[in-house]
């Protein structure tokens, strides 16, 4: 497991015993606002305030700076479920994407980080940028932002889908379903779900197949949660 916090740390912890401890701690140097894991499973993104992101080899302990824009602080970054591709949004609304490319060289030679190319730079929002993730196959990114908007954008031509708008309220978070075709959103409207009193900031679900309790016919008929 690992986890990133405002005193500017991203620890991981080794959950094999009872009492979980924490065997890596990697310093950013400024409050830690997102963590991804590479699909290689062995490099982190960490999205930090001070506008950067770090790229770190959990087991080489090698680690690189990227820093897209300055005076700003990177809000959330996502890696694309096939690897080609990493995003990152900021809060000026700015996106940025770049081509990762899984270093290979001769056995016996050193591991290399991912290499990270600019590809292009995409204004999503026109104000503060929260939160940005791929569909589960990789063709569609969503942006979410405080200007009451969640985008979608084509990771094949890196244009402009669709547009969700919920006018007065910031959307702070999206998820796509499993096979891409849904996206749920979670705004600060209050009371959109019983029990809410104020803003939902951040959601998940698990998509899956279960049973229906009404089926007699032992069938299996499933149905989606």
């Amino acid at each position: 497991m690992f986890t990133g916090g405002e005193d500017g740390k991203v620890r991981i912890w080794d959950m094999s015993s009872p009492n979980p401890s924490c065997k890596r701690i990697f310093d950013c140097q400024s409050p830690v606002n997102a963590v991804c894991l590479l699909p290689n499973q062995v490099e982190l993104l960490m999205a930090h305030q001070g506008g950067g992101i770090y790229l770190w080899d959990v087991k080489s302990d090698q680690h690189d700076h990227l820093l897209p824009e300055v005076e700003c602080s990177i809000q959330d970054v996502a890696v694309s479920p096939n690897g080609a591709y990493m995003a990152a949004i900021n809060n000026k609304g700015s996106c940025f994407i770049w081509m990762l490319t899984s270093w290979s060289g001769p056995p016996g030679e050193a591991i290399q980080l991912t290499r990270s190319d600019a590809k292009l730079k995409i204004q999503a929002h026109e104000k503060y940028g929260l939160r940005c993730k791929f569909s589960p196959d990789s063709s569609l990114l969503v942006t979410c932002s405080g200007d009451s908007t969640a985008r979608i954008y084509s990771t094949e031509t890196w244009t402009l889908q669709a547009e969700l708008r919920i006018d007065r309220y910031w959307v702070w978070d999206a998820a796509f379903n499993n096979d891409s075709k849904y996206l749920f959103t979670g705004n600060a409207r209050p009371r959109e779900y019983a029990g809410h009193l104020k803003a939902i900031t951040a959601l998940a679900f698990q998509d899956e197949p279960i049973r229906n309790s009404t089926d007699t016919t032992g069938t299996g008929l499933s149905s989606t949660h």
